[in-house]
């Protein structure tokens, strides 16, 4: 018997299943590489906000104080007691000082301070206003004003004191002391200081960079029976209210301040503030700002070093950083070229072109205006080649492209695009400018500008 044939076996094949949930996933996934990799490979472009301010630029120095003083030596050796009041206008022939060859006026002087006196409204005045003024002008970083001030409050007290004594010269006679005790007169007018520094008689001629050095300064005070020989210092004059503050400056800043006639001073001793006749002195190498002053000397009369702020670049507006600045050339055209076309009517010139053929032919270009003078626009140079002309409305008259000029200006980036902005400039130190604010072709507060001027072109696409 014949064996039957195998009948042919067809293989099973599975129908093929499309996920599109995991295929439109793919395109996603694939999306998002494609986007992170041209986004690490885009130039990263920084905004920054335009704001309202002005610069922090550091005017406070510390100045030298010359005036026109005299040194009165004494007359006679003994103890020396003081009357007038420092920092006080006397006139000549006042008494100043009383020198006594024996000691016992001292005696008698700290007797009467210690007889409980009252003072009157005067002195309490004058008290208040030193330990005002101290206050006012305090710095824990300096403490050798806190004994100046020391001196000046005990000094005024024993004159008080001493003042009670002298009024009545009876008690010299009582005490036999009318033979040993010598009196000083004032040899002419002008403000008492007891105390001499070296100073007296420096003037500009004399300037040099250790005369500046203030960290080794010192004075010597005079008191109320200090042990005095005759021909030694006994006081000041101080002659005139003119007088003079040295600065020591810098080249950059002497040129910002050279067409200054008057700066105004504000003294931080006490607040008070003044313009001073500005000069700038050239001096072997260094260089010095020189104020001069008519009016306040007898308020810094006992001060040889004076901390000072100039009341310069204080000028407001749109604070934008430099790094923003950037300079573009554009082409100048007569306004008189300026005129309307196009479907929107917007402004711009008219082209002189040539057809295929050769005829001549004209072409409306619309034009963004960047900045104008009396008697030409400033255009953008990608708009037109150098020799294109451009034709005159209701005219025949041509005008060849030719001239060029720079703005200087920040990137706009509010609609999305880099846009040249011209700035004017008010002022600027080293990180930052102050910029005129709601000019014609320029920016305004909250506006956007690139970080990096240089890292965009104009029309570019900010993402």
């Amino acid at each position: 018997m014949a064996k039957n044939r195998n009948p042919k076996i067809t293989k099973y094949r599975k129908p093929l299943n499309i996920n599109l949930g995991l295929i439109i996933f793919g395109f996603i996934f694939v999306y998002i590489i494609a986007s992170v990799i041209m986004y690490l490979k885009t130039d990263k472009i920084t905004p920054y906000e335009v704001k309202s301010g002005s610069l922090a630029v550091n005017n406070t120095y510390s100045g030298l104080v010359l005036r026109d003083e005299k040194i009165i030596n004494a007359d006679h050796s003994g103890y020396i007691n003081y009357y007038a009041r420092e920092n006080e206008k006397v006139a000549k022939g006042s008494m100043i000082y009383t020198v006594d060859a024996t000691g016992k006026l001292a005696d008698l002087v700290n007797g009467a301070a210690g007889e409980g006196s009252t003072l009157s409204d005067e002195d309490l005045s004058e008290l208040k206003t030193s330990i005002a003024d101290f206050s006012t002008g305090f710095d824990v970083k300096n403490f050798r004003k806190t004994y100046d001030f020391k001196y000046e409050i005990e000094g005024t007290v024993l004159k008080l004191a001493n003042y009670k004594v002298l009024s009545s010269l009876d008690s010299l006679d009582n005490a036999n002391l009318s033979d040993s005790v010598q009196f000083g007169y004032a040899p002419e007018s002008g403000v008492l200081v007891y105390s001499v520094d070296g100073y007296e008689s420096v003037t500009v001629d004399h300037l040099t960079p250790e005369l500046m050095d203030f960290s080794a300064y010192t004075k010597k005070q005079f008191h109320s029976n200090d042990l005095i020989a005759d021909t030694d210092p006994a006081y000041k004059l101080i002659t005139s209210e003119n007088w003079s503050l040295i600065i020591e400056i810098d080249e950059e800043r002497a040129l910002e301040l050279e067409n200054e006639t008057y700066i105004n001073v504000k003294f931080l001793k006490n607040g008070y503030e003044s313009w001073g006749a500005c000069n700038i002195i050239r001096q072997d190498g260094v260089v010095y700002l020189k104020l001069d002053f008519t009016n306040s000397m007898i308020s810094f009369a006992t001060d040889r070093i004076l901390e000072v702020e100039l009341m310069t670049n204080t000028q407001e507006g749109l604070k934008i950083p430099n790094s923003s600045i950037v300079e573009r050339e554009f082409y100048l055209i007569p306004k008189e070229y300026m005129t309307k076309g196009g479907n929107s009517g917007n402004d711009g010139f008219i082209k002189e072109v040539y057809l295929e053929d050769g005829t001549a032919s004209t072409e409306f270009i619309d034009a963004t205006i960047y900045n104008s003078t009396e008697e030409d626009y400033y255009v953008d140079n990608s708009l037109f080649e150098i020799g294109d002309y451009i034709i005159m409305p209701d005219s025949a008259e041509k005008y060849a492209i030719s001239k060029k000029a720079t703005l200087i200006g920040v990137y706009n980036i509010n609609k999305g695009y880099a846009d040249f902005k011209q700035i004017t400039i008010l002022n600027q130190n080293e990180e930052y400018a102050i910029v005129k604010s709601n000019t014609e072709y320029g920016l305004s507060v909250y506006d956007h500008i690139v970080l990096d001027g240089n890292s965009v072109n104009e029309d570019d696409f900010i993402y």
